[in-house]
């Protein structure tokens, strides 16, 4: 079932948290933040929305390191249920397609209930005082990458963060699957 995230709450402070990276390092707020801000990402490795765009997640996440920004993916999805989603998974689909940015696992599924994450992908953007500026979505991908040369929303968003702190007054909202929460 397709989920569509919240409009954006803008100026709402990111929780601090302290997760594992497939690498096993301990990354928190102030480990992965950029001088310009910070991009968190709700994924997964078997949401067909994610496979749609991860490359294009990764060509993306480049681009907003090179402007300053802090990226990293965070994976909440309760992995009995969606053993694609273990944690040996999400290191093979990290290494495989060589991500630039840490890919976080969320055991106890704390961090998705704190930003209030709704499905995969679900986008947070966050200016240099890590306030929130951006929650829509990466493109008009679906469960098809959307064409070539569609608007890159994620991408001019985060340009206009970095420019003046700011995210654009109008953002379409994520869709994806829905967080794969635990009984």
């Amino acid at each position: 079932m397709a989920i569509s995230t919240p409009l954006c709450n803008f100026g709402w402070k990111a929780p601090d948290f302290e997760l594992s990276d497939t690498s096993g390092a301990q990354q928190t707020l102030d480990t992965l933040r950029g001088p310009s801000g910070l991009l968190l990402m709700f994924i997964c490795n078997h949401c067909p929305y994610v496979k749609a765009i991860i490359d294009r997640i990764c060509r993306d996440a480049l681009e907003l390191q090179a402007m300053g920004f802090g990226v990293a993916a965070i994976m909440s999805n309760d992995t009995q249920a969606y053993p694609e989603d273990s944690f040996a998974n999400m290191q093979t689909l990290a290494r495989t397609l060589d991500f630039s940015f840490p890919y976080l696992y969320d055991p106890t599924q704390k961090v998705a209930h704190d930003y209030d994450a709704v499905c995969t992908p679900d986008f947070f953007g966050f200016n240099k005082e890590l306030q929130l500026q951006y929650r829509g979505r990466l493109d008009s991908s679906r469960t098809a990458p959307a064409a070539s040369d569609a608007r890159r929303e994620l991408v001019d968003a985060m340009r206009q963060i970095a420019a003046s702190g700011r995210g654009p007054a109008e953002q379409v909202a994520s869709m994806g699957c829905s967080i794969k929460w635990r009984a």
